[in-house]
């Protein structure tokens, strides 16, 4: 029973089953460590296959020029960024260090939310309460896209994405004045301009098949904002609010400064645009029947939205972009502020070429110049900073990363993609990427919070355990395809234009993800800083391609884009929500900490917000940190962050694994491979099993030989699932299966298959249940196509609690084309009336 299950992980001395599942350590992994009280052996022969995956991806064949380690400093798992990110070399340290700490600042913001869903990227690093399931957040999201597009590893966007077109991310919201009153959906809550960054990320990494792959979901995103069109102006409408942006200079123009009256904006206007020649561009690729109508349909929607704009929104006597009242405003007359979302049409190539003026105001010192900024409203406004220092959170004035990183973006259009023109140049776009830098700082220290004051050095709008490393706009985006010019092309191709001073005498970008390839550029004026000649140099995957002796742009043929698809995984151990199974407990926890934190999706290592368990203060010699899944769990590869605050807190000298058996007591893990065979400060510890153990729970002891304090940051059980199928436990509305105590019912699983495959199922049930099939069921082979339908007779115990929800888990085994062996599952909750 669950409730006994829990009393005996606070006494630490009951067990529950554990099956043998066959799996191997893969060839190459390092010699076995034996757990305490299991026999030593040897790492099996070479060639035996295993259900665990790399640990991280395969970088490939590249260049060597950068040290790496040097250029991460002391960040924890430097083998993440090695296997994940470009590495650059800049003159300009602040721009440089900047650059290595935002890569920080997105592995922070990566959030396992579970199997069903996966990955998402969070913008706070702890929860708040107007966000989607999960801690989603829309309002930033397509910054995420663009500045994780450069990712070796491609589950994390493809996971996010699918979040907000397919996930709960799409799923239905209350139309509250809290939550968005016009809208009914999470990815309506804030305005997006989702499908702009679904074809900028496959122009980066050239799967152009999962982009088409969401042209439906796309299309729908695009059709909702339809209730926000004004079919006699031309436009559609926003609350400034909902562009995430509070107390604003239109805003505090109307009744409402807090969400700004409803007005015809260069904000949802760009993004609709943006988004419509974005599926254009997706359907034509595609080619189905209909998808070249259809596309031009799109096109003339989005020359629709240009015209308008530029009669309803352009003010030719300002030379900009402003926002005009939708209430009480009959003659659409446009405010007389400059806002810096007026910029914003340059970020989607909608703006004309003769509108370039509107860029003198970036450099104006009585417009939106900052030695912080840009300042997000013209210093002439009479609303400049008007209550701006007094709380959280007013956009009329204060430097704002989200709207510096349009900016910056729509700058480097115009100065690349645009006709010569003379009130902006490269100079520009530095100053303004530097003093964006600068602001990344505390204390001495790289930082990132919500609003930085425009003249001064210091965060203005900076809550302590919520806007720490805050993830709401771009910085390592602008430096690779601005400053640096790798601009991504959907075609075999790539284009650079660097915008870096003229003065620079050297920089380097090195295997940069792109197209399945690794891309490295070199430029040495005189080539002495790398030793590799002088001028600009282009390699592909170690090869060099292209030298040329000045910064001129070029376009390079890269060829086909590499296959570079990697495994299925997932997490059992993850419960970002904290609320049922798995259920984590502790010997002892230091008040400030919790066990939930430890798989809570997150592998965090600051102070604040808290996402660790540690047992600081503990008056115990040793603690244990347990997992309790809740139902029988497969577990071969898990992998363990220890939490080191360099202070009380420390990585521990030993570790102890054990899981609970079928004999009521608590059995080390046996044959244990460990990578590293001791835990290192800054270093994942992965532990594979020769032989996967099904268990309902884990029990972790960490030992300091001085017996100080340990942590944990993040604690993971990966399993490697078939991409071929697709579970399901069939529910009612409720998302419950019902059961009656005592009694047995009937259970309806499905298994799918794209592919021919021998499919073998399972259902496992909780401890005190039973589950047997209705029918005899024998490994399958289920062909493309078809689903095998499976019902369960499954009987709950009679003390089962009310309202307690229990989870059942359908696990299929099956083989791959290359005899892997996975173990896809899928979990439902039980609950009786």
């Amino acid at each position: 029973m669950a409730l006994d299950r829990r009393r005996l992980l606070h006494s630490g001395a009951a067990a529950l089953g554990a099956v043998a599942l066959s799996g191997a350590v893969p060839p190459g992994a390092a010699p076995r460590v034996s757990a305490p009280g299991s026999p030593p052996g040897e790492a099996p022969a070479a060639g035996e296959r295993s259900l665990a995956s790399p640990l991280y991806p395969a970088v490939g064949p590249g260049t060597a020029f950068l040290d790496h380690r040097s250029l991460l400093g002391d960040l924890p798992e430097a083998e993440w960024y090695e296997a994940n990110i470009p590495f650059v070399d800049l003159p300009d340290a602040t721009i440089r260090d900047t650059y290595y700490y935002r890569w920080r600042v997105i592995k922070h913001a990566l959030k396992y939310t579970g199997p069903q869903e996966g990955w998402i990227l969070s913008e706070f690093l702890g929860p708040v309460g107007y966000s989607a399931p999960h801690g989603g957040i829309n309002a930033a999201a397509a910054h995420h896209i663009r500045e994780a597009r450069w990712l070796r590893d491609h589950r994390y966007l493809d996971d996010h994405i699918g979040y907000w077109l397919r996930g709960s991310g799409a799923g239905p919201k209350p139309a509250t004045d809290f939550l968005n009153k016009n809208t009914t959906d999470w990815a309506h809550q804030y305005s997006f301009w989702i499908a702009d960054a679904v074809v900028a990320r496959a122009s980066t990494d050239g799967r152009w098949e999962h982009a088409l792959g969401l042209l439906d979901e796309l299309e729908r995103q695009w059709g909702r904002w339809a209730p926000q069109f004004d079919d006699e102006v031309g436009l559609y409408w926003q609350t400034p609010v909902w562009d995430a942006m509070e107390y604003t200079a239109s805003s505090y123009q109307s009744d409402d400064p807090y969400h700004g009256g409803e007005g015809f904006r260069p904000t949802l206007n760009a993004y609709q645009y943006g988004d419509a020649k974005a599926i254009a561009a997706l359907l034509r690729r595609r080619g189905h029947s209909g998808d070249e109508a259809k596309a031009d349909r799109y096109d003339e929607r989005a020359r629709a939205l240009q015209m308008h704009q530029e009669r309803r929104l352009w003010d030719e006597e300002d030379q900009f972009y402003k926002h005009v009242m939708r209430d009480r405003n009959p003659e659409r007359r446009r405010i007389a502020d400059r806002e810096q979302i007026g910029f914003l049409p340059w970020y989607f190539h909608m703006a004309p070429a003769d509108n370039a003026a509107a860029w003198a105001q970036l450099r104006d010192p009585e417009g939106f110049a900052a030695p912080f900024g840009p300042t997000t409203v013209e210093r002439r406004s009479p609303w400049f900073m008007h209550q701006a220092l007094e709380g959280c959170c007013r956009w009329n004035g204060p430097s704002w990363p989200f709207a510096t990183s349009q900016t910056l973006t729509a700058l480097a259009n115009l100065l690349i993609d645009y006709p010569a023109q003379s009130h902006v140049d490269r100079t520009d776009y530095y100053a303004v990427l530097r003093a964006y830098a600068l602001t990344h700082r505390k204390d001495g220290k790289p930082y990132v919070a919500e609003a930085h004051h425009p003249d001064e050095d210091r965060w203005i709008y900076d809550g302590r355990g919520h806007s720490e490393d805050y993830n709401h706009s771009t910085f390592n985006d602008l430096v690779l395809s601005g400053l640096l010019g790798i601009r991504p092309q959907p075609d075999a191709t790539v284009a650079l234009a660097p915008l870096v001073p003229r003065e620079w005498d050297h920089f380097a970008v090195e295997n940069l993800p792109y197209h399945g390839h690794n891309l490295s550029v070199l430029f040495d004026r005189g080539g002495r800083h790398y030793g590799h000649g002088a001028g600009l140099s282009v390699w592909l995957n170690g090869r060099r391609i292209h030298r040329q002796a000045d910064l001129k742009p070029v376009t390079l043929t890269i060829g086909e884009t590499g296959q570079h698809t990697l495994p299925h995984e997932v997490d059992d151990l993850a419960n970002v929500d904290q609320k049922g199974y798995p259920l984590a407990r502790a010997s002892y926890t230091f008040h400030l900490d919790s066990p939930a934190k430890a798989i809570d999706g997150q592998d965090l290592h600051l102070d604040t917000p808290s996402s660790r368990w540690t047992n600081y203060g503990s008056p115990h010699a040793g603690d244990w940190l347990a997992v309790d899944f809740g139902v029988p769990t497969p577990v071969t590869d898990l992998r363990i962050s220890f939490y080191d605050d360099g202070g009380g807190v420390r990585t521990p000298d030993s570790y102890e694994l054990h899981y609970l058996g079928q004999d009521g007591s608590w059995h080390p893990l046996p044959g244990q491979h460990r990578t590293p065979r001791t835990p290192r400060p800054g270093t994942l510890n992965r532990i594979l099993l020769e032989r996967a153990v099904t268990t309902t729970a884990l029990r972790l002891t960490a030992l300091r030989t001085s017996g100080g304090a340990v942590g944990v940051a993040a604690w993971q059980s990966w399993r490697t699932e078939d991409p071929r199928l697709a579970l399901t436990i069939e529910t009612p509305p409720n998302g419950l299966v019902p059961v009656e105590p005592g009694r047995t019912v009937k259970v309806a699983t499905t298994i799918t298959a794209t592919t021919s495959t021998v499919v073998s199922p399972h259902l496992l049930v909780p401890d005190h249940w039973k589950a047997l099939p209705q029918h005899t069921i024998h490994p399958t082979t289920l062909k493309a196509g078809k689903t095998l339908h499976t019902r369960w007779l499954v009987t709950a115990p009679t003390d089962l609690p009310h309202h307690l929800p229990q989870p059942l888990r359908l696990l299929v085994r099956s083989r791959g084309k290359k005899a892997e062996q996975f173990v896809t599952s899928i979990v439902a909750r039980a609950q009786a009336d």
